[in-house]
């Protein structure tokens, strides 16, 4: 467990901008557009599991190695990795779909139920996950609706397979272009 005083600091809040509908429906439908992996964030509070699907993930840094993860504000594992300070990130495969539907669930109780998982640095790991990284919150950026960690890597592991991709509100795959 990590002392209050080590815990991540948060940056101040972005000032609030007047909500447009006309625009944050047509930055949505924008946004559908952009393909993105889909990811299982994971954590734990209290010996037990807590989980959330996003798409909403990004690396940040090589030196250090660093990624950024988009949680929901209203997010019950946003609490428990504010609480935690770390944060397992199981990057999906396209045989994974099934996962990402069950972790998008709202509440956090009960997602691991039926759920192969195994802990991997004191974090939950979903097996079969392609990419595997697990991370120390570094720190904490609000941002609208939503608040980005931003998590030092401590553990990087990949194994074969496709990812799972979400674009155009659709899971799918990436496939290689022919070239001419």
């Amino acid at each position: 467990m990590t002392h209050p005083a080590d815990r991540p600091t948060e940056v101040a809040a972005v000032a609030d901008a007047p909500a447009d509908p006309e625009l944050q429906a047509r930055f949505r439908e924008v946004m559908a557009g952009v393909p993105t992996p889909v990811s299982v964030i994971t954590s734990t509070l209290g010996g037990l599991p807590h989980g959330t699907t996003v798409s909403a993930f990004a690396s940040l840094s090589m030196t250090p190695p660093m990624v950024l993860v988009s949680l929901d504000r209203g997010s019950d594992l946003l609490a428990v990795v504010r609480e935690s300070g770390r944060f397992g990130v199981n990057v999906l495969g396209a045989h994974q779909s099934h996962l990402a539907l069950a972790f998008a669930r709202k509440g956090g109780t009960g997602k691991f139920s039926g759920v192969r998982w195994e802990i991997d640095h004191d974090l939950p790991r979903l097996p079969g996950a392609p990419g595997w990284l697990a991370c120390e919150v570094a720190t904490l950026v609000d941002g609208g609706d939503h608040v980005v960690a931003l998590g030092t890597v401590v553990a990087a592991e990949t194994s074969e397979g496709q990812p799972l991709t979400y674009h155009g509100r659709v899971f799918g795959t990436h496939a290689a272009l022919e070239l001419p």
